[in-house]
């Protein structure tokens, strides 16, 4: 039989990536393209989806001429994206969501955080549907920002508005002329539900009632899972575009956190028998963090989004907790301290990455000091995690960063400690959100960790410690591509369902084991932890004039 390969398209934050991947699973090649970001103002994140979609054009021309690729053996094309709005008009052309009118903007990216009073207007309502959000949408989801476009650009976009698309699934549409919505981005970012799709009432209450106008043909009529076929699969435009054949098999697209869940839950850990899926927490590490948990049955967890209905595995339920700021926040403490570039130019110096070389001061602190364990070389330092607001479970984007325990110390070893403080912060961050899924019946026993952190031994080894749960990092690094890839293969009918891909397609992974010596030491840390957030609200309430609890 004839090679048989499967493209995953992901478009990022900051670039869109292809990978070509055989049926095996094993990811052969791949490209990346940096994607432009706007910044016009603070909490403003824009991107323009013609920029996107030549960068996916590029991606993807080049995996296939890496390896010499023959178009008829390309069987199947995923795309997964961050859950970005898009917006255009009638005719499929960008609407400015930019108050300056920079047409070439017509998306608002998910860590944009101009619709806070959107969110805060439509979590008022209290809505029955808010219940599978954690109890309140978030400002990172669609509703908000489709709302603060109607207040704020309502002659410039809102009243031209023909469609607005989640990205993975503009993606879709630019690639197959399908305006085909996926049961992942509806469900999780829309308010889209198993037994009543789109709700007319909760749309009218929250001032978007125009939406529902023609069975909701603006966002979406025509709603399927992820990993099914797209229409009639690439549309001439798009094949020629891309080097492959018209009619190509284009899989209903997918959330990039979703994808990558894919992509690693399948990994087998050497050497260890793992539970059963919804056993099985993924954490998607990268500029945010991602906590996705499977389950057979509804399950609400107060502050933690879902349950979602089909959004991972067809017929299966998930919760998503998360972090606003992870990879991100850690770039942020290194970069912005006095000792940066010192430690830049010795980690240079050494071949090493910045986080590996301060790895490496922290062992020798520990030793200087006759400290068994680098752990506790923050006993009386603590960092607040959240700087860009906290995702979950407090669903609160209004909280900020804390740190505790600073001096006039501004070496390397200064930067180290912090670097060790922030780290442990967003452990215990997971923790927290861990804690209220279990509290609220989820079962979870083991993490699989994917994204630009799984390289980061320290974050995973913390997070180990900091949970009380071994932790698993599949060996193949392109998880979120190799989800999409799955979801191709499993619309081009490799095998009868996506379970089955993942099991097929997925490979093996290394296991880290939790560190019990250390336990009683993270136990006080996460009660610091806790109190650092009480101890916040208590400095707002102050400062409003309000009494102290």
């Amino acid at each position: 039989m004839a090679t048989q390969y499967f493209i995953g398209v992901d478009v990022g934050t900051a670039s869109v990536r292809a990978a070509l991947v055989d049926i095996t699973g094993k990811v052969l090649t791949t490209a990346t393209k940096e994607i432009k970001i706007w910044n016009p103002q603070p909490n403003f994140y824009q991107q323009s989806s013609t920029n996107i979609w030549e960068a996916v054009v590029y991606t993807v021309k080049m995996v296939c001429g890496t390896q010499k690729v023959d178009a008829g053996s390309v069987k199947g094309i995923g795309f997964d994206a961050t859950c970005s709005l898009v917006v255009a008009d009638q005719d499929g052309r960008p609407l400015s969501v930019c108050p300056k009118g920079e047409q070439e903007c017509d998306i608002i990216m998910w860590m944009d955080h101009r619709a806070g009073e959107e969110a805060d207007f439509i979590n008022a309502t209290k809505h029955d549907i808010l219940k599978y959000y954690g109890g309140g949408i978030s400002l990172e989801m669609e509703p908000p920002k489709l709302l603060w476009l109607k207040k704020h650009l309502r002659s410039q976009c809102w009243e031209k508005l023909g469609h607005a698309f989640d990205l993975c699934d503009f993606v879709t549409w630019r690639a197959t002329g399908s305006l085909t919505r996926s049961v992942c981005s509806t469900v999780a970012k829309w308010t889209y539900t198993k037994d009543t799709g789109f709700d007319t009432d909760f749309f009218k209450m929250i001032g978007l009632g125009e939406l529902s106008e023609n069975k909701f043909c603006k966002i979406g009529e025509n709603v399927k899972p992820q990993g099914r076929p797209c229409l009639d699969g690439l549309c001439g435009q798009a094949a020629r575009e891309l080097g492959l054949k018209p009619g190509t098999v284009v899989s209903v697209g997918i959330l990039d956190a979703h994808s990558a869940t894919i992509g690693c839950l399948g990994c087998k850990p050497k050497g260890k028998d793992v539970p059963q899926l919804t056993h099985r927490l993924a954490m998607i590490s990268g500029t945010s963090t991602c906590h996705m948990l499977l389950s057979e049955e509804a399950i609400f967890v107060p502050g933690v989004w879902g349950p979602n209905w089909s959004t991972i595995i067809p017929g299966m339920w998930s919760a998503e907790g998360g972090q606003s700021a992870a990879g991100k926040l850690i770039d942020y403490v290194i970069e912005t301290h006095a000792a940066y570039q010192e430690a830049l130019a010795e980690a240079e110096k050494k071949n090493m990455h910045i986080s590996d070389y301060l790895y490496e001061v922290l062992k020798a602190e520990a030793g200087r000091l006759s400290q068994s364990k680098v752990s506790t070389l923050t006993e009386h330092l603590h960092v607040w995690p959240d700087f860009h607001g906290n995702r979950s479970p407090l669903a609160d984007h209004t909280l900020t960063g804390m740190l505790c325990g600073l001096t006039l110390q501004s070496d390397v070893v200064s930067l180290a400690l912090l670097y060790l403080a922030t780290v442990q912060s967003l452990a215990c961050g997971t923790r927290h959100i861990l804690s209220e899924m279990q509290a609220s019946g989820h079962t979870p026993d083991i993490i699989y960790v994917c994204g630009g952190l799984r390289k980061n031994m320290l974050y995973i080894q913390t997070h180990a410690d900091v949970t009380g749960l071994p932790v698993v990092v599949p060996d193949e690094k392109e998880s979120v591509l190799l989800g999409s890839a799955i979801l191709a293969a499993s619309a081009a009918g490799l095998h009868s369902s996506i379970q089955e891909c993942m099991e097929h397609m997925s490979g093996p992974a290394e296991i880290t084991q939790p560190d019990l010596t250390v336990k009683e030491f993270y136990d006080r840390k996460f009660t610091v932890f806790l109190q650092m957030y009480q101890d916040q609200r208590k400095y707002k309430s102050i400062m409003a004039g309000g009494k102290v609890q």
